[in-house]
């Protein structure tokens, strides 16, 4: 995601950018963001904002290094479960903090973002940190930080419940016997084109369903199973709420 943030500002001229990337091969990769890339942090760094793009797990040993720029430096996190409360403890009470959740169709320019900021974040650090976001889709932003986690669970683990939906598709279609290839074509085009339709559409997704739905019809007929007690509605539901339930849990 880090990756992608930065490739991102490149597109859109913003930087300079610097990475610290201490593992060499992560370093190699990251080569097209047009960013200097540093095994520790430079000694005359002095950033305007500073970006955590590391995993949740490792981020107690990692900020830390950048409390010395609290006070000069707006802080934007896109770790999950990392609380506002977490960064004011490591890095300070009053330390400028954005806490965000952006997904991965960012690596394709669209993505969708959540974000919260701390009361120390300045109007002109949020639109800051705003323009950094948009350099890879939407963004909006909210004011209670609870609402991050049913937000990681919808729209952070939302394209791997949209990648299974592929899979699954394609699965049912060799069930009913098509090739594996035709398959599997056929349900990652039906499930890009649904999604461009229902992002141009004026509809919502609710009547450009019902408009597909002929009475007595075949799609009448699967949405009959889809949409039954227990079916994807239900499934979807529960999915959701796990999933952020997960995310209370990794936030402690």
């Amino acid at each position: 995601m880090g990756g992608a943030l930065a490739r991102g500002w490149r597109a859109r001229g913003l930087g300079p950018v610097t990475i610290v990337e201490p593992d060499p091969a992560a370093a190699a990769r990251l080569a097209d963001t047009g960013a200097t890339v540093a095994a520790i942090v430079p000694a005359d760094l002095k950033p305007e904002v500073t970006v955590f793009a590391v995993k949740p797990q490792g981020m107690a040993d990692v900020a830390p290094a950048y409390r010395k720029y609290a006070g000069g430096s707006v802080f934007l996190s896109i770790a999950a479960g990392r609380t506002l409360k977490f960064f004011a403890g490591t890095l300070g009470s009053s330390a400028a903090v954005v806490r965000s959740m952006p997904n991965t169709p960012a690596a394709v320019g669209r993505g969708f973002t959540v974000a919260c900021a701390n009361a120390a974040v300045s109007v002109s650090q949020r639109a800051l940190c705003a323009a950094l976001l948009e350099a890879v889709g939407e963004v909006a932003w909210v004011d209670d930080e609870a609402l991050l986690d049913p937000v990681t669970a919808v729209s952070g683990s939302g394209p791997a419940y949209v990648f299974l939906l592929i899979e699954a598709l394609a699965d049912a279609g060799k069930a009913a016997g098509l090739s594996a290839v035709l398959a599997a074509r056929l349900a990652r085009a039906t499930v890009i084109g649904s999604g461009e339709l229902a992002r141009l559409a004026p509809e919502s997704p609710a009547e450009l369903r019902r408009a597909v739905t002929s009475p007595g019809g075949t799609t009448e007929a699967a949405l009959k199973v889809l949409m039954a007690p227990g079916g994807l509605g239900d499934l979807m539901t529960r999915a959701v709420l796990a999933a952020a339930d997960r995310s209370r849990e990794l936030a402690g």
